[in-house]
C-alpha cells in the first residue's frame, strides 16, 4: 500500500508500503521529496521474517541508511525519512509508529523550510542526486547487499566522509575521438540515450545526460578500448561537430610496398 497523507499546517507524508520493502527504490524517496512530500515513512516485515525468502527488507534498510546520509549531505534533517518493520497483524503497533512519524514531520514542517534551503536550490540538489542514482548503487553495491544483524552497526554503517567522497570523486565517461571507431557498440547500449554518433560518425558522451553507470565502458571492444574513465578531473570538450566523420582508407588504395 502507497499512499499520500495530507495533515495540518500544509504538511505532506508519503507511506511507502508495498507488496515487498525491498521493491522500495531510493528514487521512489527522491522522487516523493521532489515532489514536495515533508517526510516519508516506509513499513516493511520484521528482520529474518521474509514472507518471500528474498529478505528484501534488509535491501530496504540498507538502503535508507544510505539514504538518510545523502540528506544529511545535501541539508536535509535525515528525521524526514523512516523505516519501521513489523507484522501484518501488529495493526495497533503500525497506528502508533505511523501517528508519531506524523507528529514528528509536524513538529519539522514543509521540507526545505526548517532546514533554511531555498526551494530552487533544494529541487536542483535533489534533482542532481536522483541522476546519480545509478551510479550510487554501483559504487556502494556491496554494503547495499549486506544484512545488518544488530541496530549498533545501523549508525556507522555509512559515514559522512564516505557520503562525501562519493559525490566529490564521482566518475565520468569519455569516448577518445583518435580511437572511437563508430562500431555503435556504445550507443546501442546507453541505457538513457546520452551517446551520440552513428555510421563512420565519432561518438560523443553527452555528460548532461550520463548517469555514470560504466554501461559503455563495459561494452567498448577491447581492440578499441575507447571509452575512458575520468575521475577527479574535467572532461575534455566534445569534439567539434564537424571534425567527428571518420574516413577511412580505401584497401583499392592502399601502396602495397612489396609490389610499388
Amino acid at each position: 500500500m502507497a499512499g499520500v497523507s495530507r495533515l495540518q499546517y500544509s504538511t505532506e507524508i508519503r507511506l511507502i508500503r508495498v507488496m515487498c520493502s525491498g521493491r522500495v527504490d531510493l528514487e521512489f524517496i527522491l522522487r516523493a521529496f521532489s515532489n514536495g512530500m515533508d517526510g516519508v515513512f516506509i513499513g516493511g516485515c520484521r528482520l529474518n521474517e521474509c514472507n518471500y525468502i528474498t529478505h528484501g527488507n534488509y535491501d530496504a534498510l540498507n538502503m535508507v541508511l544510505l539514504c538518510k546520509k545523502i540528506m544529511e549531505h545535501i541539508g536535509l534533517n535525515p528525521e524526514r525519512l523512516s523505516i519501521e518493520f513489523m507484522s501484518s497483524g501488529e495493526g495497533i503497533l503500525f497506528t502508533e509508529i505511523v501517528d508519531n512519524f506524523c507528529n514528528k514531520i509536524r513538529k519539522l514542517g514543509q521540507l526545505g523550510k526548517s532546514e533554511e534551503i531555498d526551494e530552487d536550490e533544494l529541487k536542483s540538489k535533489l534533482a542532481e542526486v536522483r541522476k546519480l542514482i545509478p551510479y550510487i548503487k554501483i559504487v556502494k553495491r556491496n554494503k547495499l547487499e549486506s544484512r545488518l544483524e544488530n541496530e549498533e552497526e545501523y549508525d556507522g554503517f555509512f559515514t559522512n566522509d564516505e557520503i562525501d567522497r562519493l559525490f566529490s570523486e564521482v566518475v565520468s565517461y569519455y569516448i577518445a575521438p583518435d580511437k572511437c571507431q563508430a562500431c555503435m557498440i556504445c550507443r546501442r547500449r546507453c541505457p538513457v540515450e546520452a551517446i551520440s554518433g552513428g555510421k563512420n560518425r565519432i561518438h560523443v558522451i553527452d555528460q548532461d545526460k550520463c548517469i555514470k553507470c560504466g554501461t559503455c565502458l563495459e561494452v567498448c571492444p577491447p581492440r578499441f578500448d575507447a571509452v575512458n574513465k575520468i575521475s577527479g578531473k574535467p572532461v575534455p570538450p566534445p569534439i567539434p561537430e564537424e571534425e567527428r566523420t571518420i574516413v577511412r582508407k580505401s584497401k583499392k588504395n592502399e601502396r602495397n610496398p612489396f609490389t610499388d
